[in-house]
C-alpha cells in the first residue's frame, strides 16, 4: 500500500465507505466533477421544482466551499505548524451540517493540479492547472495517484504567486470542505464564476431556495471612503457577483450578493475600499480568529 493511501485510510478510520469514496473521488477527479456539473446544469432548469430542495440540501451539506479573502489566504500559505480544529464552533465559519473540520497537516507540503471544474467548463488551457492541495495527506495522494491531472509539488511562495496571478484575472480563492475528503479542508482553488461548478451551483440553487448553497461567504463586507472614491467603476468591473454596480452615475453596493472575496479592494486604484467583519455573515476563515476562539474555549 502506498504511503498516501495509508494516510487516507488512517484519516477515515472505521469509515471504510468514506475512504473508498475519497480514494475514487480523487482518482477520477475530472469525471466525478463533470457529473456534478451536469447535475448543476439540471438545477438551472428545475428552479421551479420545489421538491428538489431536500435532495439539494443532502448534496450541498456534503460538498461545499468557503470564500477566502486575500489576507486570510496568505495566513494559510505561510503556515509553519499543523492546524487541527474540530469543533461545532467551526460551523460559525463554515455554516453547514457536515464537513467543517479545519485541518492542515504538514502545510508546507503543497501540490498544484488540474482543476476539474475548469476542464468541465472548457476554461482556457492556461487556467486549468490551478487547484492547490495543502497538507501531506492530500498532496501526497495527488502526486502518487493523479499523474494524469499533472500534479507538481510547489513551495508556499510559488503557491501564493499562483493565487496572485489568478486573482489578477478575476478569480476568487476558495477552501473546499467535503465529507468525501474527511470532512476537512485541504484543497484550495482559484475559482472564476464562469467556470466554477460550486459557484454555479450556488447561483442556480438560490433561485430554488436560500437554504441551498455550496458556497459560504468569506465573512466580510465592503466599506467605502467616499472622499477617495472617484467612481472609476473598477470595483464593478472586477466583481463577479454583481454586488457592485453603477446606475445613473451612482454606485450601488448589494451586501447580500457580496461574497467578501476582496477583489474590489485589491483593484481599487484610489484605495477607497476596505473590508470589515460583517456580523450578519459567517465568521471569516482567519486562522488568528480560529486560534483565539480555540484558546478561549469558544
Amino acid at each position: 500500500m502506498r504511503e498516501s493511501t495509508r494516510l487516507m485510510l488512517q484519516k477515515h478510520g472505521w469509515r471504510l465507505d468514506r475512504f473508498v469514496h475519497n480514494y475514487y473521488y480523487f482518482l477520477f477527479y475530472y469525471p466525478y466533477v463533470a457529473i456534478l456539473h451536469k447535475f448543476v446544469l439540471l438545477l438551472k432548469y428545475l428552479t421551479w421544482f420545489k421538491p428538489i430542495v431536500p435532495v439539494g440540501k443532502m448534496v450541498f451539506n456534503r460538498y461545499h466551499s468557503k470564500v477566502l479573502s486575500a489576507g486570510d489566504t496568505g495566513k494559510i500559505f505561510s503556515l509553519n505548524e499543523d492546524i487541527r480544529y474540530i469543533s461545532d464552533e467551526n460551523k460559525k465559519i463554515v455554516p453547514y451540517k457536515y464537513a467543517t473540520k479545519i485541518i492542515f497537516q504538514e502545510p508546507e507540503n503543497i501540490v498544484v493540479m488540474d482543476c476539474p471544474c475548469k476542464k468541465s467548463n472548457n476554461a482556457p488551457e492556461e487556467d486549468i492547472n490551478s487547484c492547490l492541495a495543502v497538507g501531506k495527506s492530500v498532496s501526497s495522494f495527488w502526486l502518487e495517484h493523479c499523474k494524469k491531472y499533472h500534479p507538481r509539488k510547489i513551495s508556499q511562495k510559488e503557491a501564493m504567486a499562483i493565487i496572485e496571478h489568478f486573482r489578477k484575472k478575476k478569480h476568487i480563492t476558495q477552501a473546499f470542505f467535503k465529507v468525501a475528503t474527511g470532512g476537512s479542508t485541504g484543497v484550495i482553488c482559484n475559482c472564476h464564476p464562469d467556470t466554477c461548478v460550486s459557484l454555479q451551483a450556488t447561483k442556480f440553487s438560490g433561485r430554488i431556495s436560500d437554504q441551498l448553497s455550496m458556497t459560504a461567504k468569506s465573512g466580510y463586507s465592503v466599506v467605502f471612503d467616499n472622499e477617495k472614491c472617484i467612481q472609476c467603476r473598477t470595483c464593478a468591473d472586477v466583481c463577479g457577483f454583481e454586488a457592485m454596480m453603477f446606475e445613473d452615475g451612482q454606485r450601488i453596493y448589494n451586501k447580500e450578493l457580496c461574497m467578501g472575496c476582496e477583489l474590489c479592494v485589491e483593484n481599487c486604484p484610489q484605495n477607497a475600499l476596505s473590508l470589515y467583519i460583517d456580523p450578519d455573515k459567517p465568521l471569516p476563515l482567519d486562522l488568528d480568529i480560529v486560534r483565539a476562539s480555540a484558546a478561549n474555549g469558544v
